[in-house]
């Protein structure tokens, strides 16, 4: 299945990407910044990218690429395989765009649909994430599982166009329109429960999302609770679904050494371990972390920083999996290649702290939580929970049914 060829560091600030390799390219970068720069969170749909603002839709309708970008030019009321005409633009990304439409065929329903460029890198994930999304049709006919649904597909003069139901924002954009207020316990366990079961869903079936990060998780739906205070928007419905399979990789498949966005890589992906589906687990762990802070666990563009944030956080790396990383530069006498007197020490210190001091209340059910996220970010993957015994600990005990829990 076909991979993203250049996947590439994240900043959360500036002006520029970074690569493994330290060459910079020019991108339009907000403060939460990812993968590749994009406009819109719908991209998250295809993209492995921080969005720079969320749903919004612009009306004007003409596209401004040209046909040399790859990008396909429209305006609005085109009619797409007879069937869908184009509303809006949603999002745009370095995939192509993400356009709202209606389908004319099947009761005027709002859909949303993914224009991919018409270039052979971007068609090859289109088709691979069409490949993944029958699949998951397939196994979950009913919708059982938080995954997004492909409504369909076709080709638009040369462009791979993927019909999607169209959904909310995503959680990251609802943070930052909130002003980074962070989740309460009671809504992260009930999105954790949710997205736990659907990733859980994915591993069964021998598939790892790879890039699981608070973009790639949206609101089915984000009306505002009208009851809610001017100064904090909340939302009435709290269902989610997980999103973007661009980079979903089967069990029996190549795996890329690099994967995941750069604030919820792994340690095995950055010491270059290998990986497996355990790597995804690691990935949510940061992703509730940073709805109940607010902002990102581990605040960093660079990859030995990166780790001694984590130790910093979560104690030593076990000198085991220092022994064998292939990033040797990285060790010393079986430790973290680290100076204390490092110039970035003082943002480590400002931004990291052991994981059980960032608790507020101490209460149970926080107690619960933090005990979850410690098994989540567990370093050695042989010791790292499962999503299905995850699904098990007593923090989602109250999301259980009453037959579930004498079980």
């Amino acid at each position: 299945m076909g991979k993203k060829d250049d996947i590439q560091e994240s900043w959360r600030d500036g002006n520029e990407t970074k690569t493994e390799s330290g060459t910079k390219s020019k991108t339009h970068k907000t403060q939460n910044s990812s993968v590749e720069s994009f406009t819109s969170s719908e991209d998250v749909l295809l993209d492995s990218t921080r969005p720079a603002a969320g749903w919004t839709k612009t009306l004007e309708g003409t596209s401004c690429e040209d046909d040399e970008e790859g990008h396909l030019v429209y305006s609005a009321g085109l009619l797409m395989n007879d069937r869908y005409e184009l509303v809006s633009t949603l999002g745009s990304g370095a995939f192509g765009k993400v356009v709202e439409c209606i389908d004319r065929l099947n009761g005027n329903q709002r859909v949303a649909v993914k224009i991919v460029k018409n270039i052979e890198c971007f068609c090859e994930v289109a088709r691979s994430e069409i490949a993944v999304l029958e699949e998951i049709n397939g196994l979950d006919d009913n919708n059982r599982f938080a995954c997004v649904r492909m409504l369909d597909w076709f080709d638009h003069e040369g462009h791979i166009c993927i019909v999607l139901e169209l959904l909310g924002l995503s959680t990251f954009d609802f943070l930052r329109q909130n002003d980074f207020l962070p989740f309460s316990v009671e809504q992260i366990r009930h999105m954790a429960f949710q997205i736990f079961r659907a990733v859980c869903f994915l591993h069964r079936n021998k598939l790892t999302h790879t890039d699981l990060k608070p973009e790639n998780i949206l609101f089915v739906s984000s009306e505002v609770n009208t009851e809610a205070s001017c100064t904090e928007r909340k939302l009435g419905n709290l269902d989610v679904k997980v999103v973007d399979f661009g980079t979903a990789t089967f069990d029996h498949e190549y795996h890329e050494s690099l994967v995941s966005t750069r604030h919820y890589r792994a340690p095995e992906v950055i010491l270059d371990l290998g990986w497996n589906q355990s790597c995804d687990v690691w990935s949510l762990g940061c992703v509730l972390m940073e709805f109940y802070l607010g902002r990102t666990l581990f605040p960093t563009h660079d990859s030995k920083e990166h780790l001694a944030m984590m130790e910093k956080v979560l104690g030593p790396i076990p000198p085991h999996l220092l022994k064998q990383t292939r990033k040797q530069h990285y060790v010393q006498s079986e430790h973290l290649n680290w100076e204390d007197q490092n110039s970035s020490d003082d943002h480590i210190r400002t931004h990291c702290q052991p994981l059980k001091q960032y608790m507020e209340r101490r209460n149970e059910e926080e107690r619960q939580l933090f005990d979850l996220l410690g098994c989540m970010l567990e370093y050695d993957v042989c010791r790292r929970i499962t999503l299905e015994e995850a699904l098990w600990h007593p923090f989602f005990s109250p999301m259980r049914t009453p037959e579930q829990q004498r079980s």
